[in-house]
C-alpha cells in the first residue's frame, strides 16, 4: 500500500506504529508495518531483492524512491526504520534548509558515536532541495552516518545531483492497479486499525472511489474515510454512490469496471482531436476530468498526438502540448483542466499530417530489416589521433562553405542512400516544407537541384 500520510518527524523504529492514535487519519492508521503488508510493487519485493536485503538483512544502504504519489515511498521508509530498529527522522524538502539537514546528520552521527542505533533519514520530495541542500546530504551518506531514504515524484536523473544519485540505490515505484486499490480499501473496511467493520460500501460507490483514486492508495483511503464519515453522520452503515459522490464532491462519470470505458473514452478523445472536431474532443475531455482521470495521462496523449497526427503541418502543436503538460504538472487540478482544454482545442483545429509518423516508421522498418550499412568514411569522427590515417573525414564538404549552405555529398549509408522516408503533405505549414525539402533533397543528392536558393 502506498504512503498514506506524513511520517513522524522522529521516533524509534520500534514505536513508530504504536504512536498512531485512533484519531489519526485512516491513511496513517492503515500504513503497512512490514514488507509483506505492502500492496503493489511486487518487482521490489522478490526474495533477494535489494529492498528485502536492506530490511531483512539489515544491510546499510541508501535508497532513492521514485514514483507517483501514494505508491508507498513514505511507507517503505517507515518499514526500513521499524523492521531494522533504526531511529526514524524525517526532513521535509519543502520546509527544511541546509541547517536542518546538517543538524539531522550531526545528531545521527553523535548517536552512533555513543553506541546508539542507526538513523533512517527520510527526505520527502527531495527534488525540491537545491543543489546546496542535496550536497549537505553527501557526508552522511558517504560515511554511513545515516541510511538515507529520499523520495521524489520527479525524474531523479534531472532533479537529483549526480553524486547523490550514484551513492544511492534507485528504486522505481509504479502506480497501484485498480485491484491493488480495491484491496487497500477492503482491508481498511474490516481491519481493527481502520473502520473495523462498522461501515460497508456498495460496489458502485467503491468503484467510483477506486476510479477517483487513480492508483493512489493515500487518496483512496482519504476518500473512503470521508464517505464513511458522511454515511455515519446520516445514521446509515452503508456507503452508497450518492453518499460517495457528495463526500468527495465529484459526480460519478461511469467507466466500465473492467476498464473498457476508460480506453474507449481516451480513444474517442484522440480520434476526435485527430478528426478536427473540437467540440467532441472537449466532451470526452470533460468526461475524463470529471471521472478523475489522471490529467498527466491526458497530457501525455496530447504530446504524442502533436507529433503523430500534426507534426510539421503545425510546428507549434508540440510546443503547445508540452506547455500544457508542464502546466498541469505545475499547478495541478482543477485549474489544469483549462490548460488541457486550450491544448485540446488548438490541436483539434490544427492542420493534420502523419508524415512524421510514417517517416520514422519507414526508417525503423529498414533498420529492423538489417539495412544498417557502415557510416560513409567522410562523415566519421576525425578528431582523435590516428583517425586521418584511417581515412576518416577525408572528402567531407563543410555545408556552411557551400552555396545556400547545402553541400552535395552522400550522408546515408550505401544500403539506404536512395531512401525517401519523409514525404511531407501539402497541408498547413508542411506545404512550404514540402517544396523546400524536394529542392534540398535533389541538391544534396546531386539530382539536378535548382540553382536557386531553396526557400
Amino acid at each position: 500500500m502506498g504512503a498514506q500520510g506524513p511520517a513522524p518527524t522522529s521516533g524509534s523504529g520500534g514505536t513508530l506504529a504504536g504512536n498512531t492514535h485512533a484519531s489519526a487519519p485512516l491513511a496513517v492508521r492503515m500504513r503497512p508495518r512490514t514488507l509483506d503488508e505492502l500492496v503493489g510493487q511486487q518487482h521490489l519485493l522478490a526474495a533477494g531483492s535489494p529492498l528485502r536485503r536492506l530490511v531483512e538483512g539489515d544491510q546499510p544502504m541508501s535508497l532513492l524512491l521514485w514514483g507517483p504519489p501514494g505508491t508507498g515511498k513514505t511507507t517503505i521508509a517507515s518499514i526500513v526504520s521499524q523492521q531494522t530498529n533504526r531511529t526514524f527522522v524525517e526532513v521535509s524538502a519543502v520546509a527544511a534548509g541546509v541547517k536542518e539537514v546538517r543538524a539531522a546528520i550531526d545528531a545521527a552521527r553523535a548517536q552512533l558515536t555513543r553506541g546508539g542505533s542507526e538513523t533512517v533519514l527520510f527526505v520527502d520530495e527531495v527534488h525540491r532541495f537545491t543543489k546546496a541542500q542535496q550536497d549537505a546530504l553527501l557526508p552522511g551518506v558517504e560515511n554511513r552516518w545515516v541510511t538515507l531514504v529520499a523520495a521524489t515524484t520527479e525524474n531523479p536523473f534531472f532533479s537529483v545531483i549526480s553524486p547523490l544519485l550514484s551513492r544511492s540505490l534507485l528504486l522505481t515505484l509504479e502506480s497501484l492497479t485498480d485491484d491493488d486499490v480495491r484491496g487497500v480499501m477492503e482491508l481498511a473496511l474490516v481491519d481493527e486499525r481502520g473502520l473495523a467493520g462498522e461501515v460497508k460500501i456498495d460496489e458502485d460507490a467503491r468503484e467510483h472511489l477506486v476510479r477517483l483514486a487513480g492508483g493512489d492508495a493515500r487518496r483512496a483511503l482519504t476518500y473512503l474515510e470521508a464517505a464513511a464519515g458522511a454515511a455515519t453522520a446520516t445514521g446509515v452503515s452503508t456507503v452508497d454512490l450518492e453518499t460517495a459522490e457528495k463526500a468527495v464532491d465529484r459526480a460519478a462519470v461511469r467507466y466500465d469496471r473492467q476498464g473498457d470505458q476508460h480506453y474507449d473514452v481516451i480513444s474517442a478523445f484522440i480520434k476526435s482531436v485527430r478528426g478536427s472536431d473540437a467540440d467532441a474532443a472537449l466532451h470526452y475531455l470533460a468526461r475524463m476530468v470529471e471521472a478523475g482521470e489522471d490529467p498527466r495521462f491526458i497530457a501525455r496523449r496530447l504530446v504524442i498526438l502533436a507529433s503523430e497526427d500534426i507534426g510539421l503541418a503545425d510546428p507549434t502543436a508540440l510546443t503547445t502540448a508540452v506547455a500544457a503538460a508542464q502546466a498541469v504538472q505545475l499547478i495541478g487540478m482543477p485549474e489544469g483542466r483549462l490548460n488541457l482544454a486550450q491544448a485540446t482545442i488548438a490541436l483539434a483545429l490544427a492542420p493534420k499530417s502523419n508524415a512524421v509518423t510514417t517517416a520514422i516508421s519507414a526508417a525503423s522498418s529498414d533498420v529492423r530489416a538489417g539495412k544498417v550499412g557502415p557510416v560513409p568514411s567522410h562523415l566519421r569522427d576525425a578528431h582523435y589521433g590516428g583517425s586521418k590515417k584511417l581515412g576518416h573525414g577525408q572528402g567531407y564538404v563543410y555545408a556552411h562553405d557551400e552555396p545556400f549552405g547545402i553541400a552535395e555529398q552522400q550522408y546515408a549509408p550505401d544500403v539506404v542512400a536512395d531512401a525517401e522516408y519523409y514525404q511531407p503533405t501539402s497541408l498547413g505549414a508542411e506545404a512550404a516544407l514540402k517544396d523546400r525539402w524536394e529542392r534540398v533533397r535533389r541538391r544534396v543528392r546531386g539530382d539536378g537541384g535548382s540553382p536557386s536558393a531553396p526557400r
